[in-house]
Formats: structure tokens, C-alpha cells, sequence
């Protein structure tokens, strides 16, 4: 046989009985009862064909039958026929009824006129049948109770019939028996595959709804998130942008009501200077911190040789180091690179050196040094400043304000470490602290190695 003509004829008698499993379907419907009509249509349209089968396999019967035997012989057809063209108009209750009524009292006909045609196990069927097809228990007991009624009446309690089929054509009584257990094997064949499929929907459903429930949890997180950044930009600008520009607004009005002498302005100078330093610094990190907390922020890597930008960054601070008379050195003695954001990596390292600045005495010293580890670059910051206690270096990488004073009394924005742990994280870094009170600290930052 040629394949491609198989396949074809395969889709063509798929696509046809989907066509027949659909008779009667609505989009109001749901997935169960499309299920459950789709295989009470697939039955009737082989209680059809069974009804146009049997009447032209009776012909071949060598003896006489009565008008009852060709009635019943032809009665499937008539009523799975209906059955099809009342789910076509959507009168399923009706072709229920039609079906599991007329069908036992058919079938029982035939007994009552004195025939044994060999089809008692069709009232096993519909027994079966009405269990899953009716909804309502009180409706499936009276479709049940009458096919199990039948059932004992034509089989169990009637047992002399004036024409037996076995008799007259035996072959025709094993078919009879045969094509019952064939529609109960379908039948029960049938649901089974249309159950598991259903039971696979409802499972998928769940996970679908699972992960939806999922992005709704991750969404109400990422609401509060926002929320309380909100909350926290409104309290940093409401207390620590405020007070410098009091104090500046302060000098000036002194300045222009009181005809200050330019000696005096210049002892107050100082003290405005190191507050807008602060809310220089506060504003940069503030706006850093802010881009970082933002959904769908662009990186753009490249490969950057890390030694480079700590000189770089070296000649930013330089002036804040010198003013304090602290010393900052680089063990840098080859180039070293990685690939990571640029602009990002030169903040964290601002932040770093800058802070180690400010937690350093007069006189210390600061030391930056590169170590290339198997795959990753490590970069440390050390300093021979204040140090920290563990209850400090708990709360450093937490997202939380938290700042505290220099030695020389210097202000922090408490958002620096933070902007740190979003960026390297960011490019698939992480960072870390090692300190202990009055001995300095060192902070190490890893990367990944170009």
C-alpha cells in the first residue's frame, strides 16, 4: 500500500469523525460535556451503521423471521439517527431520553414477540452507557433500573421463545452477541480516552493557573517593592537633601542681612562645601540607585580592562583623599580583563574606594589590588580605617537605609553598598566584607573573567 495514500486516507477519516464527534457542539459548552457528546455522537454513528448493517445480514438467513425481528433489526438505525439530528438542533435532553428509553423497549419488543435473537447484552450496555451520559442520579437509576429490568424479564425469566436465532442461523447469533461486546468495549474505551484527556487538561489548567498565580504573587512583590523605593526616596530627599540647602540658604541670607565680612564667610564656607559634597554625592547615588531599581534597565557589556578604570577612578577621588591626607595606592602591575558594563563597574568602584575614604583617619592608607582565580577576577579594597562591628556588617547588603558618620564627621547617603550589590549582581558578580572594629576593612568584588 502505498504510504502516502494511507496517510491520506487516515487524516481524511480522522477530520470525518471529528466532524461526527462535534454534531451539536456550542462554545457555551465546556471541555467535559464536548467531551461526553462527542462520544455519545461517535456511538450513535455506529448504532447507525449497525442499524443499515444487520437488516442486509438478515437477508442471508436461510429461515423465516417475523416483521418484529426486521423492526428491531432496523430500529438502531432510526434511533441513533434521531439521536444525531436532536444534538444537531441541541435538544440533548431529548436524545437522551430517546436513547435510553426506546432503545431497552426496542430491544425488548423483539423478546416479547416470542424471538431470541442473541442481544441480550445490549441491556448490559445500556446500563453501562447511562452511568456516564446522564448527569442526574435519580434519572441514571431509571435508566439503569429499566435496561437491568429487561434484562431479567427477556433473559432470566422468559425462557421459551417460538424462535430461537441460534437455531435457524448461528452465525448470526455469535454476531449478535459479538456486536454488544464490541459496543461496550468502545464505549467503555471511549470515555476512558476521553477521561484521561480531560484529567491532562485539568492538570495543565492547574499549572497554567499555577504560573499565573505565580506572575500575580511576583507582581503584588514587585508593587511593594516599588512602593516602599517610593517610600524610602521620599524620606531620604525629605531629610538629607533638605538640610544642606537650609544650611546654604542660611549662609547667603546671613550673608545679605547681616553684610557678613568676607573673613567670617569664609570660616563658614567650608562646612557649606562639605554639605553640598553630600548632597552631590546623595543626588548621583539616589538617581544610580534609582535606575538600578527599574524594571527592564539596558546593560551594555564590554570588555574593559579593570586596572584601567581603578587608575581612572583613582584621579576622581584623588582630591577627597589628598584633603584628608590619606594615602591610595593600586598593586595594578598588568592589565586584567573583564566583560561587564562600564559605567556600572566605575561607579561600584567610586563607591568603594570613596567610602573607604571616609571610614579612613588622617594619615592611613588605602589599598586596591587585582587577583586573577581560576575564571573569576577579584578586585579588594582595603583600608586601615574604623572597621565595623558584626552587627554593621550584617545590615551593609541589605535593602535598607543605613549610613553613618566618617572620621572627620563626613555624611553618607547609606546607598552606596546598595548600588554595589545591584550592579555586580547585575553582571554576574557579588560582593563581600571582611572587617573587624578599629582594625579597617577589606571589600571584595568578584566578576567574571573576560
Amino acid at each position: 500500500m502505498n504510504p502516502k495514500w494511507f496517510r491520506l486516507s487516515f487524516l481524511y477519516v480522522t477530520a470525518f469523525f471529528s466532524k461526527i464527534k462535534r454534531i451539536g457542539y456550542t462554545e457555551e459548552m465546556d471541555s467535559y460535556a464536548v467531551r461526553r457528546l462527542g462520544i455519545f455522537n461517535l456511538l450513535n454513528f455506529f448504532g447507525l451503521l449497525t442499524g443499515i448493517m444487520i437488516p442486509f445480514i438478515a437477508l442471508l438467513n436461510k429461515g423465516y423471521l417475523p416483521v418484529i425481528a426486521w423492526i428491531v433489526a432496523a430500529s438502531p438505525a432510526f434511533i441513533s439517527l434521531v439521536v444525531l439530528i436532536a444534538n444537531y438542533f441541541r435538544y440533548y435532553n431529548f436524545s437522551l431520553l430517546w436513547y435510553f428509553i426506546l432503545y431497552p423497549f426496542i430491544t425488548s419488543l423483539v423478546y416479547a414477540g416470542g424471538i431470541d435473537v442473541g442481544i441480550e447484552l445490549f441491556f448490559i450496555l445500556y446500563a453501562v452507557l447511562a452511568v456516564f451520559f446522564i448527569q442526574k442520579l435519580k434519572y441514571i437509576f431509571i435508566a439503569v433500573s429499566l435496561s437491568l429490568v429487561c434484562y431479567f424479564l427477556v433473559f432470566i425469566i422468559q425462557r421459551n421463545y417460538d424462535f430461537v436465532i441460534a437455531e435457524m442461523n448461528y452465525g448470526f447469533y455469535v454476531f449478535n452477541h459479538i456486536l454488544p461486546a464490541v459496543f461496550i468495549f468502545t464505549g467503555l474505551f471511549l470515555i476512558k480516552k476521553e477521561n484521561k484527556e480531560y484529567q491532562e487538561e485539568i492538570l495543565e489548567s492547574n499549572r497554567e493557573l499555577n504560573i499565573y498565580n505565580m506572575e500575580i504573587e511576583s507582581q503584588k512583590q514587585e508593587l511593594a517593592e516599588l512602593n516602599t523605593l517610593k517610600t524610602k526616596l521620599f524620606s531620604i530627599i525629605s531629610h538629607d537633601v533638605r538640610t544642606p540647602l537650609y544650611g546654604l540658604r542660611n549662609l547667603f541670607k546671613s550673608v545679605q542681612d547681616y553684610d557678613l565680612p568676607a573673613e567670617e564667610v569664609k570660616l563658614l564656607i567650608p562646612d557649606v562645601v562639605k554639605d553640598l559634597q553630600y548632597t552631590t554625592d546623595l543626588m548621583e547615588n539616589l538617581l544610580q540607585w534609582a535606575k538600578s531599581q527599574m524594571k527592564g534597565e539596558q546593560l551594555y557589556p564590554q570588555l574593559i580592562d579593570i586596572s584601567e578604570l581603578i587608575k581612572d577612578v583613582q584621579q576622581i577621588v584623588r582630591l577627597q583623599a589628598e584633603n584628608k591626607q590619606v594615602y591610595l595606592k593600586a598593586k595594578i602591575d598588568k592589565p586584567v580583563f573583564i566583560y561587564a558594563d562600564k559605567e556600572m563597574m566605575e561607579v561600584v568602584l567610586r563607591n568603594l574606594i570613596s567610602n573607604a575614604i571616609k571610614f579612613t583617619p588622617k594619615d592611613g592608607e588605602i589599598s586596591v589590588d587585582i587577583q586573577e582565580v581560576n575564571e573569576e577576577v577579584q578586585v579588594y579594597i582595603k583600608d586601615n580605617g574604623t572597621g565595623m562591628s558584626e552587627e554593621s556588617r550584617e545590615k551593609l547588603f541589605k535593602d535598607e537605609y543605613f549610613t553613618t558618620k566618617g572620621t572627620s564627621n563626613e555624611a553618607g547617603t547609606g546607598l552606596g553598598l546598595m548600588i554595589c550589590k545591584e550592579f555586580l549582581k547585575k553582571n554576574g558578580g557579588e560582593i563581600s566584607v571582611e572587617s573587624e572594629l578599629g582594625k579597617g576593612s577589606t571589600f571584595r568584588f568578584k566578576l567574571p573573567k573576560a
